[in-house]
């Protein structure tokens, strides 16, 4: 399980554009929050 303050594994996902994103592309450049939705775009 991660941890808070541990160092998020790299992972790539399509952006609004349909783009491959990978978080690796902004490690060191900038800062990056990731936040998670519980049933974010589900049905209800």
């Amino acid at each position: 399980m991660i941890q808070v303050g541990d160092r998020a594994p790299d992972f790539t996902l399509a952006d609004h554009l349909g783009r491959q994103v990978s978080l690796a592309q902004f490690r060191g450049k900038q800062h990056v929050m990731l936040l998670f939705y519980p049933l974010d775009f589900t049905p209800t």
